[in-house]
């Protein structure tokens, strides 16, 4: 039988692609949808993931985030086999959770379910009903659960899926209180602890969800810990429906998907919802929302990062002028860093994602179109082969993007600024900033260096001073 052709946002001038129609992925610009939900439920204190699923599963998520984070994940597992996808996994779900809570003793446990779990249809919310009236002699840790199948969607949506499901599951009415909910989407763990700090230079009581900023990235131990420190309280995620607002970073986030549109429509807390961070504009809106929150100027020490950082955008600006990029990642990733490149002078010439919020190219115009005279070319739902063949009229200056763009980096000899996850063939990934004042001069440095490195490297000079 044919296949269908690959279809393509259409734009004017543009001619179709010329290779054959047909379905396929070839080297995928997105992660599993169970991924993401297991590294959303990293970040909640106590928590143990489980993946409803075949052992396999877990132990490719397991692999893939300790390449990246460079931390021991334990990711638990009902290891279904060839029989259960014939009688169901209830039973192997059942034990496996018990096993978990005698071994962990967590305070949580996420079950996210995978391909196989949903295509036998096994009913899990009923499955842990029965499970809770069967343990009722166990004390039984929070239970919350997940519909992730990778085949209908990507990591980001299944780590905003188990967000929102920890929230849905667990917030509860309560006192009213002065704090604040953040939801943060996916960022690193260094960007966490920064974030948590400026709420505190603000004064402002906090609960960031997921907080990964010790879970997923640690200290030295001498005895190994089963359950690594940190992560969000439960406590905190109880009380995010008496919160004085929320803060959701993500300008491509489906309202079905947010946990902040949830706590608003359920409880009335007041939404505030902006892009990542990332650039001048952007975190002026941040601290300008924790100013209006807490009735409190911008502390100093933050005015300072932002006047220091003016500073280096007038010096950084004859280096990087007219660069073409190409931009790919997570959706809200790609969108933070368009805008950012388009405020220093860079020129997006390809914004590609493997998400399809149906929403990236229009926001991506609105960003730019105060800057550029022709908007970047935007794909959603992209994979390298579609990035690598899109790029050869481009010709960009610099890829920004994750380590998987490594291959066309070298094929096109054009730097590689390293960005977002996975980061698997570099050391310290999980302690890359990029967000708000310090996170923007961070990566602005990365990129004027390799605009120079590559000069320097392409000069029969060498340029010993720039």
């Amino acid at each position: 039988m044919k296949s269908e052709p690959r279809t393509y946002t259409e734009r004017p001038g543009r001619t179709a692609p010329k290779r054959p129609g047909y379905v396929s992925t070839t080297n995928a610009c997105k992660l599993c949808k169970p991924l993401g939900a297991a590294l959303a439920f990293r970040g909640v204190e106590g928590a143990v993931p489980f993946l409803h699923g075949s052992q396999g599963c877990a132990t490719y998520m397991r692999r893939y985030l300790i390449s990246h984070y460079r931390e021991p994940v334990d990711i638990a597992s009902s290891s279904l086999g060839e029989k259960h996808a014939v009688y169901g996994g209830g039973p192997n779900l059942k034990q496996g959770l018990k096993n978990v809570i005698r071994k962990y003793k967590p305070q949580l446990i996420g079950i996210a379910t995978t391909c196989l779990t949903e295509t036998i249809g096994d009913d899990v919310r009923m499955i842990l009903n029965e499970f809770r009236r069967e343990s009722q002699d166990m004390d039984l840790p929070a239970l919350v659960s997940v519909s992730t199948p990778s085949y209908a969607g990507t990591h980001m949506e299944g780590f905003h899926a188990a967000v929102k499901a920890l929230v849905e599951q667990l917030a509860s009415p309560a006192e009213p209180h002065d704090g604040v909910n953040l939801f943060p989407g996916f960022v690193s763990p260094a960007d966490i602890r920064y974030v948590k700090e400026i709420l505190h230079d603000f004064d402002l009581p906090g609960v960031v969800l997921p907080d990964i900023s010790e879970t997923l990235d640690g200290p030295a131990q001498a005895e190994y810990s089963e359950l690594p420190a940190g992560g969000t309280p439960l406590a905190g995620i109880r009380a995010m429906g008496s919160a004085r607002a929320s803060i959701e970073w993500s300008r491509t986030l489906a309202d079905r998907l947010s946990p902040g549109r949830h706590l608003e429509e359920k409880f009335g807390v007041p939404l505030h919802r902006l892009g990542i961070p990332l650039g001048i504009s952007e975190s002026d809106r941040f601290f300008e929302i924790l100013g209006n929150l807490s009735n409190r100027p911008m502390p100093s020490k933050h005015a300072l990062e932002r006047g220091r950082l003016v500073d280096a955008y007038v010096d950084g600006h004859k280096y990087v002028f007219g660069k073409r990029a190409v931009v790919y990642g997570e959706e809200d990733l790609v969108v933070a860093l368009t805008a950012f490149l388009v405020e220093i002078g860079v020129r997006p010439v390809l914004c590609a994602s493997g998400g399809k919020s149906g929403l990236l190219g229009r926001v991506i115009g609105e960003l730019t179109g105060s800057f550029l005279d022709k908007p970047p070319e935007v794909r959603e739902g992209a994979d390298f082969y579609d990035i690598a063949e899109e790029v050869q009229d481009l010709h960009p200056d610099l890829l920004v993007g994750h380590s998987k763009g490594f291959r066309l980096s070298q094929k096109l000899n054009v730097p590689l600024i390293r960005v977002g996850f996975p980061i698997h063939d570099r050391f310290g990934g999980q302690r890359l900033l990029h967000v708000g004042y310090r996170g923007t001069q961070a990566l602005l440095d990365r990129i004027v260096n390799a605009v120079l490195e590559k000069k320097q490297a392409d000069s029969s000079v060498g340029y010993g001073y720039m």
